[in-house]
């Protein structure tokens, strides 16, 4: 399959379940890699809550979790080493759950070690259990993860860096090491007007979450292209970045939700959210109980993930490594 034009592709790699081993992340990254896809993705998930009344915490994420959700920041510094050119990006790093220094160091030594190809995709999280265990108040965890957002950019952008604010305090410091990107890629995520508007207004692009519709893409992509023209800004230069939380099958009718149903149907999907205003869409199998459920042979798991690693490779098979 080609990409769409006007579309690049990235690939999430194995993260929660029981396929999420070293060894199948290595192997799917550098099948993308020789593919052609433009980057991969993991996610940040803490912990899997055993007794929470909280109604976010569905059957859905159970298959996904039952075996525990992999820490992106070192499946991301691995997989920078048995890699060369596909980028790296976060979908998300939930900010508050690091002291803004020490995430913002992370990721400059990430860059530095991957040759300059990663992505910082940021949220908030939204889960009162891992705040309680991180031992951060949840409240006003917007503010704090905008606060920590311009903690990170200080070290990013300036040699020298310095911030006194709400939530935490960097005193006047020599940023050593340098990232290799002039300018760091930074994208928000979140799913309301607010998160848009924050995104076009201070990063460069806006992350959704899984399980969207054609029409969440579209108003997201507005909204944050406007924020990003009412400060400024060129809104053709921000990037909008879509997980499709991807449920592979028999084909579903009209009625289907995006990116499930037959491989054929998921391609024409692909097309349908660049025509929404994506710039870029990466798949992410690590919802589907198919291939993360309890049950599932991690085996058999990672064959059918790589024959449709093969389906959607965005570039002609002639131009495929071996």
């Amino acid at each position: 399959m080609t990409a769409p034009d006007g579309l690049q592709l990235g690939f999430g790699v194995p993260t929660s379940g029981a396929w999420a081993t070293a060894e199948n992340q290595a192997r799917i990254a550098r099948r993308a890699e020789q593919l052609g896809y433009h980057s991969l993705w993991t996610f940040s998930r803490l912990l899997f809550p055993l007794n929470s009344g909280d109604a976010e915490w569905t059957s859905d994420f159970e298959p996904a979790f039952a075996h525990g959700a992999a820490e992106p920041i070192v499946t991301m510094a691995f997989l920078a080493g048995v890699t060369e050119r596909i980028r790296l990006g976060f979908s998300v790093i939930n900010a508050p759950f690091l002291a803004p220094a020490v995430l913002g160091k992370q990721l400059i030594q990430l860059d530095r070690v991957s040759g300059g190809r990663i992505d910082a995709g940021i949220a908030q999280g939204w889960s009162a259990e891992e705040y309680r265990a991180i031992g951060i108040p949840m409240e006003r965890r917007v503010a704090r993860t905008l606060e920590y957002v311009k903690v990170l950019q200080a070290m990013w952008e300036n040699d020298q860096a310095e911030f006194q604010g709400e939530f935490t305090e960097l005193p006047r410091t020599r940023v050593r090491p340098r990232p290799v990107q002039d300018t760091f890629p930074l994208l928000l995520g979140g799913s309301n007007e607010h998160a848009f508007e924050r995104a076009g207004r201070l990063a460069q692009g806006w992350v959704s979450p899984g399980f969207i519709s054609a029409e969440e893409i579209a108003t997201a992509a507005t909204g944050v292209r406007d924020a990003a023209r009412r400060a400024g800004r060129d809104p053709q230069e921000i990037r909008i970045v879509v997980r499709a939380t991807v449920f592979l099958g028999a084909a579903g009718d009209s009625s289907r939700a995006l990116f499930t149903g037959s491989a054929e149907q998921i391609a024409a999907d692909l097309r349908q959210a660049r025509d929404a205003g994506a710039t870029e869409v990466f798949l992410d199998f690590n919802f589907d109980p198919r291939i993360v459920g309890a049950d599932v042979d991690a085996k058999t798991a990672v064959a059918e993930v790589e024959e449709a690693l093969e389906f959607f490779a965005p570039g002609p098979a002639a131009d495929r490594a071996d």
